[in-house]
């Protein structure tokens, strides 16, 4: 099983590659990109697009990777709190036992 998600792996990487290849070959006009406040030197069209494709999923990574290790540091948080409501709650019941006896 475990040599078939990888043959699978492979062969998707290797046909984005390819179209990847496929794109940069028909997509070869140069454009230089305007920012308002500052212009990109001139390159093809595929390298812009393929580069903001790229940097979009960094960016998304990052965005991830930020937002469970805030949930973690929150789930952390009220784990820590619970154990301590729970040994609030075990010495009122055993304070309550000793007072009935």
């Amino acid at each position: 099983m475990r040599f078939l998600k990888t043959l699978v792996v492979g062969l998707l990487c290797l046909v984005v590659l390819l179209v990847g290849i496929l794109f940069t070959i028909h997509n070869t006009e140069k454009v230089a990109i305007d920012l308002v406040f500052f212009q990109l030197p001139e390159a093809s069209l595929s390298v812009w697009l393929i580069a903001t494709f790229v940097l979009g999923g960094f960016m998304g990574v990052l965005l991830s990777v930020m937002t469970v290790l805030m949930l973690r540091t929150r789930l952390g948080s009220a784990r820590r709190k619970i154990v301590s409501t729970q040994k609030e709650l075990d010495q009122l019941r055993v304070s309550s036992l000793k007072d009935a006896t």
